[in-house]
C-alpha cells in the first residue's frame, strides 16, 4: 500500500485529505509543522508528499528544496492559498511536480494524487535495466549537448510544470515535447500539438475552447476545443509567439484557473492539461516591445529549455544523416539504404545548417533522388562551395570567369551578377517563351556530361541564331569539374554584385524552377522528354517538380509520361 506524507498546520484540512487518501487505498502520515515533516521524511519511505506553502516554523518551499536534494525520486506537490500563484510557480521551479489551490476540490486532489503515484511508478521503471531506451531512434546523438538535454527531459517528465522550449527553427522542439509527454504520468492520455500561427485569429477561440451548437453562424454542432481534447494529457503550443494579444488574455485565464468556457456556454469546464510551448522567436524581447503579455510569459515560462542547434552538435551530424537515410529508404521502399562517400561525409560535417535537422533531412532526400547508384557522392548533396566543405583536390578558385570554346562544348560564362528576379507564376511561365527551343542542340549539350547548376548560364555561340538560344527561360549548366574556373565565393568582388537578398536556398530554388520550366516548354510539357533534355531520370524530375510546386496541372501535358 502506498504511503503519503501530509504537511499542513490546518487540522481539519489534514483530516479531510487523510480521509480522501484512505478511500483511495493510501495510508498517510501527518505533520503540522516543518520540523515534524523533516523528521517523518527521515524515518519513513514515502511514495509522495503534500505540503502547504505556509508553515509555523518554515515554508513549503523549504520542504520542496529538502526533498529535491535528499529524496529526488519522491514527488512533492504544494498546496497554495488563493492569490499565491507566484509562490506556486517558484515551487515548481525548485522541483515540485504540481500544485493544488485552496479551498481544496476533492476531484482535483484525487487527480493530483493519481499523477503523483504515476510519477513514482515511472521513476521506478526508468531505473530498471530491462526497460528500453526511451530516446532510441527519437533523439539521436551522443554529443554533450544532447546528453544534457536527455537528462533535462527526464527531470521535466516527472514535473507537471509548464515548459517553454526555445530554439532555432528545425531543432526538434516538437520531438522534445513529445518525449516529455511520453515519459510523464500523462503518457496514456492525448498529446495535442497545435501551431498557433496556422489558426486564423477569428477561429482561434473556438479552436482552443470549443463551442456550442448555434453559438454563431456555421456552428451546426457542439465542438470540443483543444483544451478538452488534451484533458488529462499534454497541450503543445508551437509558435506561441504568434498568438494575438486578444487570445493571450483568454489563454492566461485558462492556464491560471484550469477552467475553460466554450463559446455559447454559460458554465465553465474544469480541465487538467499540462502546457508545453515553443517558439523560435525571442519572447523576452517581444514582452519588452509589448507584442507579448508579460503575465502570460511568466505563466508559460516556468521552466525554460534551450535546444542546441545542429551547428552546436557537429559530432551528431553523421549519426543523424545515417538515421535519416534509413528512414527515407524505408519510406521510399528502397531495397538497401544508400551510403555516404567520404567526400559527402566531410561536406555534411563542415556545412553550416541554417535550417538545422530539418535542412539535413531535405538535403539527404534530394541526394538520394539524384544518386546514380547506392553511394551518395559529394556533388549529389548540391551544397554551396566553400573552403570548409570542398575536398582539397577540388579547390579551384580563380579570378577568371570564362572558358574558351571546345569542339564539343559551347562557350560557358558565369554571370557577373546573379539574377534574383522573381519567377513568374506557372500559367505565365508556360506562355512566356515566344521562341521555340532547339531540342537536338539541347540534347547534345546534356549528353556531354553537364549537370544542373544554378550559377552558370548558357550563352549563345556567334553561329547560333537567336531562336535557338534560351532567351527567356535560360538553362543553367554545370560543366565537368576542371573545365571551368570557379569564382571566389568566400569574398565576392564588387564586380559580382550583392548576394541574393532572398537567401541561398530560395535563390537556388528559383533558378532550378526556371530551368525545369524551360525544358518543359521545349518538350511541350512532356515530362519524359523534358527529363531526357535535362539528362536526368523521370523520377528525379517528378520529385523536383513536386518540390517546386510546378506539377499541379502537368497531367494534361503528359500523354506519354511513364514511370
Amino acid at each position: 500500500m502506498a504511503l503519503a506524507l501530509i504537511i499542513d498546520d490546518e487540522v481539519d484540512l489534514c483530516r479531510l485529505m487523510q480521509m480522501t487518501l484512505k478511500k483511495m487505498g493510501i495510508e498517510s502520515k501527518v505533520a503540522y509543522d516543518y520540523a515534524t515533516g523533516i523528521s517523518h521524511l527521515q524515518a519513513y519511505n514515502f511514495d509522495f508528499c503534500l505540503t502547504d506553502l505556509k508553515l509555523p516554523d518554515g515554508t513549503g518551499l523549504d520542504i520542496v528544496k529538502f526533498i529535491s536534494k535528499n529524496y529526488a525520486k519522491t514527488p512533492v506537490a504544494v498546496i497554495t492559498a488563493h492569490g499565491s500563484m507566484d509562490l506556486a510557480i517558484e515551487a515548481l521551479k525548485l522541483g515540485a511536480f504540481d500544485f493544488v489551490n485552496k479551498p481544496l476540490e476533492l476531484s482535483r486532489l484525487r487527480q493530483l494524487v493519481e499523477n503523483a503515484l504515476k510519477v513514482a511508478e515511472n521513476a521506478h521503471k526508468l531505473n530498471c535495466k530491462e526497460v528500453y531506451d526511451p530516446f532510441s531512434n527519437r533523439l539521436i546523438g551522443h554529443s554533450n549537448a544532447i546528453a544534457q538535454l536527455k537528462t533535462t527531459i527526464q527531470k521535466l517528465a516527472r514535473s507537471q510544470a509548464p515548459v517553454f522550449l526555445w530554439g532555432e527553427s528545425g531543432t526538434g522542439k516538437e520531438v522534445v515535447a513529445k518525449l516529455i509527454h511520453d515519459l510523464s504520468p500523462r503518457c496514456s492520455a492525448n498529446f495535442v500539438p497545435v501551431n498557433c500561427g496556422a489558426i486564423p485569429s477569428e477561429l482561434m477561440e473556438s479552436e482552443f475552447f470549443g463551442h456550442k451548437k448555434g453559438s454563431f453562424t456555421g456552428a451546426t454542432a457542439d465542438k470540443e476545443g483543444l483544451f478538452q481534447q488534451a484533458n488529462g494529457g499534454t497541450l503543445f503550443l508551437d509558435e506561441v509567439a504568434d498568438l494575438p494579444i486578444s487570445m493571450q488574455v483568454k489563454l492566461l485565464r485558462a492556464i491560471q484557473e484550469k477552467k475553460i468556457r466554450p463559446i455559447g456556454s454559460t458554465q465553465e469546464i474544469a480541465v487538467d492539461v499540462r502546457l508545453l510551448s515553443a517558439t523560435h522567436k525571442n519572447l523576452a524581447k517581444l514582452v519588452e516591445t509589448g507584442e507579448f503579455r508579460q503575465d502570460l510569459y511568466y505563466r508559460i515560462n516556468v521552466i525554460e529549455v534551450k535546444l542546441p542547434s545542429l551547428n552546436e552538435r557537429r559530432d551528431d551530424i553523421l549519426l543523424l544523416a545515417n538515421h535519416f537515410i534509413s528512414l527515407i529508404a524505408d519510406d521510399w521502399g528502397l531495397a538497401q539504404p544508400p551510403t555516404l562517400s567520404n567526400e559527402a561525409a566531410v561536406q555534411l560535417t563542415n556545412h553550416h545548417f541554417a535550417g538545422n535537422v530539418r535542412e539535413l533531412r531535405n538535403i539527404l532526400e534530394r541526394a538520394i533522388t539524384l544518386a546514380d547508384d547506392n553511394v551518395i557522392e559529394g556533388h549529389h548533396l548540391n551544397l554551396p562551395l566553400s573552403a570548409a566543405n570542398v575536398p582539397h583536390d577540388t579547390h579551384r578558385i580563380h579570378e577568371a570567369h570564362e572558358i574558351t570554346e571546345t569542339p564539343n562544348h559551347p562557350v560557358l560564362s558565369i554571370p557577373s551578377q546573379p539574377s534574383i528576379s522573381k519567377v513568374a507564376p506557372l500559367a505565365e511561365a508556360k506562355s512566356a517563351s515566344n521562341s521555340p527551343l532547339n531540342t537536338s542542340y539541347s540534347s547534345n549539350l546534356f549528353a556531354n556530361g553537364y549537370k544542373i547548376k544554378p550559377n552558370i548560364q548558357l550563352a549563345p555561340t556567334p553561329t547560333q541564331s537567336n531562336h535557338e538560344a534560351l532567351t527567356h527561360e535560360s538553362l543553367t549548366l554545370n560543366a565537368p569539374i576542371g573545365s571551368i574556373n570557379a569564382p571566389n565565393l568566400a569574398q565576392p568582388s564588387a564586380e559580382e554584385g550583392p548576394l541574393p537578398a532572398e537567401g541561398l536556398e530560395e535563390y537556388l530554388m528559383n533558378q532550378e524552377r526556371k530551368v525545369i520550366i524551360a525544358a518543359l516548354n521545349c518538350s511541350g510539357w512532356n515530362r519524359t522528354q523534358a527529363a531526357k533534355l535535362l539528362n536526368t531520370t523521370f523520377r528525379s524530375l517528378r520529385y523536383r517538380m513536386k518540390k517546386l510546386g510546378i506539377d499541379s496541372d502537368s497531367d494534361i501535358h503528359s500523354d506519354s509520361d511513364e514511370d
